[in-house]
């Protein structure tokens, strides 16, 4: 039986209770500091919090303390481990390698152990066997892949490796090989790997040649569209992924509800189609709710990128923002008041999706490609009144990129989840005191309780009525428990009220809260004992490590020197660096414009081509060979 578990983005413990209760099995959020996301940072206490209530249902929190650190931070980040291990943290997400150190002890290592488990962040760029094998025996439980991986290649390293294997099926996508992106730091001195990334590969571009001509002017031409695996889960279980992680811990709660639901609703079905091989990481039934759409949560177009080894056109080049659903061509455009104006539009063959409502959302995209959003105030059938809006015009493609009705459908139809429970019930009469009510009640996580209630002398006149009382009363919900009754036995029933097995149900539910949720046993501990001893060290055996290595502490280079490093160069500036690799990615500029001489029949080998962003020059190469591309600083 393999458990496969659902990962959610919580940009705060809100979003993160949200995501449990719409079928996460767990989720990943950030501390205090340290997290590949600045701007989503939280207190231990709300951690603690967010791990009391998702421990109710088996379910997990992962940590990301997953940017590198400096000699002079080792300190606080080890004493960050230790504080979120004792709130409760069920494992910790790392790309710099000291942390192994650090779990080890502490900078000095005669200090406290890190127990938990330490997952290899995406940021790792494990994308190969070897790669994996490596990080599997540093002592990494878990290995979170590139997305860039086929089927094939996943399915090889989850059997070269034994760990478990977590991938990314929803959400943004970065153009470039995880933890080995420098432009941000190029363009603006900010690291992505400080989590201070300005997400470089949704700015405008000029692709130039080397003649200067422009051959496209101001679009996104780095920027891909959004990851979507929601019909291929079934095929990534197959191929050895245990967590399906979804991108996104600055998106907002609605995002992390409607995408968390339609994945666990997909994965349920999947395990329903193998239930012998297959079931959910942590307990719990989801009821009530909304019907999910992903296609009405802010995304950039959808892709499955490389799963099948194929190419594509992977690549938002005109809207690297949210664009929506799209609704239609403008068929006029008119001033209906001072500050007002009307636009009717000519509606896709099949309507739009849903009717359009007051308040609805709007993009389109300019002639000079820029991306501009309004709000409908009043909607009438394909008639929408506005505010003024500069640019928009008879022609333009008019997209919804927020759904009022959608929205109060999650708010209004929020999701419940409840752990059921079988209860079987023995009656039996004790001369001189009465009928007693003995309940066995066994949660879906195999928690087990007793409750003994003594209910009169009373016989019930008609025992079926009696017994159609005690299933529909104890079999109702209380707490976080949605009670069943499985099995009466008993010779005659007694006569007792609604309330007193209202009370009865409820006694139960808090004999339950008493009992800890049982965990499924997901983490591998053999890969906890942080030992280093490699038989794929020789990938590193005898190199000199540059700075995509992302070595900026003493004891990252202690770890990597272990391995076998000649030698470690310590992350740098890489923006003064001329001629540095700042990006590769199996994406392609060629490819995507209709210019690939290897794939494409009208492809043609073409000279030097450019990049150009605010008087900044990069080179474009083509290793056709490998079928990737390189953007080094010119």
């Amino acid at each position: 039986m393999r458990f496969l578990e659902l990962l959610a983005p919580a940009k705060n413990i809100d979003i993160g209770i949200a995501a449990i209760d719409c079928g996460a099995d767990a989720v990943y959020i950030a501390g205090p500091a340290f997290g590949a996301r600045q701007a989503a940072g939280n207190s231990v206490e709300d951690i603690r919090t967010l791990c009391s209530y998702a421990h109710r249902f088996g379910a997990r929190v992962f940590i990301t303390l997953n940017t590198i650190v400096y000699d002079s931070e080792l300190e606080e980040v080890y004493s960050l481990m230790l504080k979120v291990q004792e709130a409760g943290a069920d494992a910790i997400i790392v790309q710099d390698l000291a942390l192994l150190r650090l779990a080890c002890g502490g900078p000095a290592g005669n200090g406290p152990k890190v127990t938990i488990p330490l997952h290899a962040s995406t940021q790792c760029a494990i994308r190969d066997k070897d790669k994996a094998i490596l990080y599997r025996d540093a002592g990494f439980s878990r290995l979170v892949l590139e997305r860039e991986m086929t089927l094939d290649s996943i399915r090889e390293i989850s059997s070269a490796t034994g760990a478990e294997i977590e991938f990314f099926v929803h959400g943004a996508l970065c153009v470039c090989y995880s933890g080995q992106c420098y432009m941000s730091e190029a363009l603006t001195g900010r690291s992505a790997n400080r989590g201070e990334c300005v997400q470089a590969c949704r700015s405008l571009y000029d692709l130039v040649d080397e003649s200067g001509k422009i051959l496209v002017r101001k679009k996104a031409l780095l920027s891909l569209k959004d990851y979507n695996l929601l019909k291929r889960v079934g095929d990534l279980a197959l191929a050895g992924v245990t967590s399906f992680k979804i991108e996104g811990r600055l998106k907002n709660i609605s995002y992390v509800r409607n995408v968390v639901r339609a994945y666990s609703q997909a994965l349920d079905a999947f395990i329903a189609s193998a239930p012998d091989r297959f079931r959910r990481a942590s307990h719990g039934i989801v009821q009530g709710g909304f019907t999910p759409d992903p296609g009405k949560t802010f995304n950039r177009g959808y892709t499955e990128l490389y799963l099948d080894g194929r190419r594509g056109k992977w690549a938002s080049i005109d809207a690297p923002k949210g664009m929506g659903e799209p609704i239609g061509k403008v068929q006029y455009v008119r001033r209906s008041g001072r500050d007002t104006m009307e636009l009717r539009m000519a509606l896709n063959k099949a309507g739009t999706a849903s009717p359009l409502r007051n308040g609805d959302g709007f993009a389109f995209i300019g002639k000079d490609s820029s991306i501009t959003g309004f709000r409908g105030d009043i909607c009438r059938g394909n008639v929408i009144i506005c505010q003024q809006v500069s640019g928009l015009q008879a022609g333009m493609t008019l997209y919804r990129n927020i759904s009022t009705g959608f929205e109060k459908s999650m708010e209004s139809g929020k999701c419940q989840r409840l752990i059921p429970v079988n209860v079987d019930i023995s009656i039996s009469y004790k001369s001189g005191e009465g009928y007693v009510l003995d309940c066995c009640a066994i949660s879906q996580d195999k928690r087990t309780v007793v409750g003994t209630f003594a209910c009169g002398t009373e016989e019930a006149s008609n025992q079926e009525r009696m017994e159609a009382l005690f299933r529909s009363q104890i079999g109702k919900s209380a707490g976080m428990y949605l009670f069943s009754v499985r099995d009466i036995s008993r010779e005659t029933l007694p006569f007792v009220s609604p309330a007193f097995l209202n009370e009865a149900r409820r006694t139960l539910a808090g004999l339950l809260d008493g009992l800890p949720c049982n965990m499924t046993p997901l983490a591998n501990s053999h890969f906890t004992e942080r030992t280093i001893h490699s038989p794929a060290a020789e990938m590193i055996d005898g190199q000199s490590l540059d700075y995509r290595f992302n070595i900026s502490n003493r004891l990252a280079e202690e770890v990597y020197r272990e391995f076998g490093a000649k030698s470690c160069e310590r992350a740098y500036e890489i923006a003064h660096q001329s001629g540095a690799e700042l990006m590769r990615t199996r994406y392609c500029i060629r490819y995507e414009l209709g210019m690939c001489p290897v794939h494409q029949t009208k492809g043609k080998r073409t000279g030097a081509l450019f990049l150009l962003n605010n008087g900044r020059r990069f080179a474009l190469h083509f290793d056709c060979a490998n079928c990737e591309m390189g953007i080094t600083a010119d």
